[in-house]
Formats: structure tokens, sequence, C-alpha cells
């Protein structure tokens, strides 16, 4: 029979648990796109944070990069400093042609720093991503570094002279 009451009985908890099921896939759909836009945001913000961190990491290298020509010149600057102290120190208790020899490589040692500090801030090697330090200009070292090997330079003619 079509319409008896036990039939009707039977297709009501079935339409209930239908209606149950259905809202519990919307919720599921909800929550699934909730969490869909939580992990693009996190996505987005890790990829943003990856970004400053390679940005950083650039403006690190040219801070190093001019920490190493800081220490060529300091390591000349030792040098031209040694030889001449070697040459003014060393005849008193040396031959004075093994002071001038002693002086005169001291020289030439901080004349090589002076151009080899310029020579590895001018050649870095593998371009970093662009810092947002801002690079020695590069007329400033050569400028100031020809100017110290022409110290060196003198140095080494009064050492002989």
């Amino acid at each position: 029979m079509v319409g008896s009451p036990s039939e009707s009985g039977n297709s009501e908890p079935t339409r209930r648990a239908v209606v149950a099921e259905a809202r519990k896939v919307s919720e599921s759909a909800k929550h699934l796109e909730t969490s869909a836009d939580a992990v693009a945001q996190t996505t987005h913000e890790l990829s943003d944070s990856a970004d400053r961190r390679t940005l950083l990491a650039a403006d690190r290298t040219v801070l190093a990069a001019e920490r190493t020509y800081a220490a060529w010149v300091r390591t000349g600057l030792a040098g031209l400093a040694s030889g001449v102290g070697a040459r003014a120190l060393l005849p008193q208790s040396l031959p004075t042609w093994l002071g001038q020899l002693t002086a005169s490589v001291l020289i030439i040692f901080s004349i090589f720093c002076f151009v080899v500090a310029v020579w590895r801030q001018m050649t870095p090697g593998v371009p970093p991503p662009q810092p947002d330090a801002i690079k020695l200009p590069a007329s400033i070292l050569i400028v100031m570094n020809g100017f110290l090997v022409m110290v060196g330079l003198a140095a080494l003619i009064a050492v002989w002279g």
C-alpha cells in the first residue's frame, strides 16, 4: 500500500538522515574552505618571509665584502708601518742591506694588499640578489687605495734612498 503509515514512518527517518548528512557535508565544506584560506594565507606569509630573508642575506653579503675590504686595507697599513719601522730600527742591530730588504718586502706586501683590496671588492663573484644596503662607490675605493699605493711606493723609495 502506497500511503500506509508504516511506509511514511520509514521514509521520515531516512529524510532526516539525509538532511542531517547534508548539513554535515555543508559544514565540512565550510571548514574545508576556511582551512584552504588559512593555508593560502600561511603560504603567502612564508613566501614573504623567504623573500625578506633573501634580501637580508644580500645585505649581509654586501657588508661582509666591505669587512673583507677593510681587512685587506688594515693588513696593508700594518705592513706599511712595519716596513717603515723595520727600516728605522733594524739597521741598528743588523746589516743595512738586511734592514732595507726586510723593509722592502713589508712595503711591497702592503702595496699588494692595497691592490688586492680593490680587486676583491670590484670582482665579488656570483652577484647576490639586489640588496637594500648601499655599496661603496668604486671610484672612492680606487682613489683611496691608489693613494695608499703611492704612499707605499714613496716609502719604498725612501727605504733605498
